[in-house]
């Protein structure tokens, strides 16, 4: 006896990709207020979220001002942003979040200070061999991490540190291979 599924894909079980996200920059960058930023903001999506970070203008301090002071005086910089634009970035997060279907995040940058406000963790399954626990294991018992998960998490950053190069020109051709599919056949 054959079943017939109805519905969208998410009810049948399975996870529906999101839709594509090619002109969210542009949308975004027509959303947002023309004085929050002093430059376009930089904007990362993958499938699960869309962060969102702007450059803040610098606070005046005297040329006589303390490393500790320019970094202060840089924290409340973003945290004046982060609260006074509170609602607005709400508004144009929750009207991302229904066209793109990701969750959306939010930052600032001032000086050489940069803060993420609320940023999505999403769940990574994976199933890992005996020498791979082990690696995590070590790690939680050195005390460099609290769980197996938090020490994958901590691996993952620190092999995206020393390898942003190669992760760079991998992620410019998926992306020179997803516009050959496009400018390709109709089927």
């Amino acid at each position: 006896m054959r079943r017939e599924h109805f519905g969208p894909p998410w009810a049948r079980g399975g996870r529906a990709e999101p839709p594509p996200a090619d002109d969210a920059a542009a949308w975004i960058a027509g959303a947002l207020p023309d004085d929050w930023f002093t430059v376009r903001p930089d904007i990362v999506i993958d499938r699960d979220e869309i962060v969102i970070v702007g450059r803040l203008t610098e606070p005046v301090l005297g040329e006589d001002a303390t490393d500790a002071e320019k970094s202060a005086a840089e924290a409340g910089r973003i945290a004046s942003f982060r609260e006074a634009t509170r609602d607005r970035r709400i508004g144009i997060a929750q009207q991302l979040e229904h066209r793109y279907r990701r969750k959306v995040a939010w930052g600032a940058a001032c000086g050489g200070r940069q803060e993420l406000f609320t940023t999505f963790a999403a769940p990574a399954m994976t199933r890992l061999r005996q020498h791979e626990r082990q690696v995590l294991d070590t790690l939680v018992d050195a005390g460099v991490a609290r769980s197996r998960s938090e020490a994958l998490a901590w691996c993952v950053r620190l092999v995206g540190e020393h390898a942003d190069a190669w992760l760079g020109q991998l992620r410019d051709a998926m992306g020179a291979v997803d516009e050959l599919r496009r400018q390709g056949p109709e089927l």
